[in-house]
């Protein structure tokens, strides 16, 4: 039998737990509505780990909607031909960017500039001639780039310079021949370099790039096969074997340009050069002779793998011939001790000399010195 006032008290008391979980049902979803407020149509989003996939739905314009709390962003295997410059101004969370497999021709030079946190870029697989050297030089943390199969045919100075923290880029089949070790010196932190795929030309534009991969290599960098193209005589091999002799001719060369800049007379440089005077009326008198400064030439790189091997053969001969040395001085003091015992002894028997058993003894005493 229930005690009177129990049903009351009980209803009460489930009407405040039915309360409570209705407050943390509407607090949890107004936390998920913040994180990840809308979807873009068509899209598949996850609110735990902020992604949003739009991949393979045939689109020709990046979503207007997507979350401004987004962290990965996936718009591979679409149509998009043009970005333009807002079209990821509003996803400063955003950290990977896939946009592999469209038909990209064209980069704006701002269009990832509101991308501060972007970590990994791809853009795999698309239709890119040419890229701004500013284009990446606000994403400090990006740490993996893929450019591979594009049309890139030269790579602007200073496009990586903003970016110490890449690992991993990847240039393969692409249309380089040649490439500036300028623009790689700035990658301290580079682990994987893919440049395989190109039709690179082994001539005298690539060899400061063939030092650069040399000591790239050194400090343990991992790179794939870098095959030559031309000229013919190198076809199919691989650029990091090709001995350093075969570039000498490119030493030559400039030698023979600058000493062709000397042979010919002129006046002396000036770094300044005046301003040219007003023509006077009359005719036209004949242009003089340039007076500007040439340029330096920058100094040529040094091999560090060759710098190393010459002074381990240096050092070997050395330690030869040292030891070549020692042995020789000892040869010459044992051999001069055993004269000098020789000559001793022999005169000490210098009045047995007409004696022939004593001469016996002589001959006996030298072959034994000897």
């Amino acid at each position: 039998m229930l005690a009177p006032g129990s049903g009351p008290e009980r209803r009460t008391r489930l009407a405040l737990q039915w309360r409570q979980i209705s407050w943390l049902t509407c607090w949890a979803a107004l936390c998920a509505a913040e994180a990840l407020p809308a979807c873009p149509f068509s899209c598949t989003c996850d609110g735990r780990s902020l992604e949003v996939d739009c991949s393979g739905l045939g689109l020709t314009t990046v979503p207007p909607d997507v979350p401004a709390a987004t962290r990965t962003l996936l718009l591979l295997n679409n149509r998009l031909s043009s970005l333009p410059s807002w079209a990821f101004a509003n996803l400063s969370s955003l950290q990977r960017l896939d946009l592999s497999n469209n038909f990209l021709d064209q980069l704006p030079r701002s269009v990832f500039g509101d991308l501060a946190n972007l970590t990994e870029l791809q853009l795999r697989n698309n239709s890119i001639r040419a890229l701004d050297r500013d284009l990446l030089q606000h994403s400090p943390r990006l740490r993996h780039l893929d450019l591979s199969i594009n049309g890139l045919a030269q790579l602007p100075p200073g496009l990586f310079d903003g970016l110490p923290a890449l690992r991993s880029l990847s240039l393969r089949a692409n249309r380089l021949q040649s490439l500036d070790r300028l623009t790689f010196e700035p990658l301290a932190s580079l682990q994987l370099l893919q440049v395989g795929d190109n039709p690179w030309e082994c001539d005298c534009n690539l060899r400061d790039f063939k030092h650069w991969l040399e000591w790239f290599s050194y400090r343990g960098g991992r790179l794939d096969q870098l095959a030559c193209t031309l000229p013919k005589e190198l076809r199919g091999r691989d650029m990091r074997v090709v001995p350093v002799e075969m570039f000498d001719y490119c030493s030559q060369l400039e030698d023979q340009s600058s000493s062709a800049g000397l042979d010919v007379p002129g006046p002396p440089c000036t770094k300044a050069s005046p301003e040219p005077a007003k023509p006077k009326p009359g005719p036209e008198p004949e242009p003089e002779p340039s007076t500007a400064c040439p340029q330096k030439q920058r100094p040529r790189p040094v091999s560090v793998r060759r710098a190393v091997g010459t002074v381990i053969i240096a050092g070997v001969v050395c330690g030869i011939v040292c030891i070549m040395m020692v042995v020789a001085a000892a040869y010459g003091c044992i051999y001069a001790s055993l004269m000098a015992k020789y000559h001793r002894e022999l005169k000490k028997r210098q009045p047995l000399m007409g004696d022939p058993e004593g001469e016996h003894e002589d001959q006996k005493q030298v072959s034994s010195v000897a």
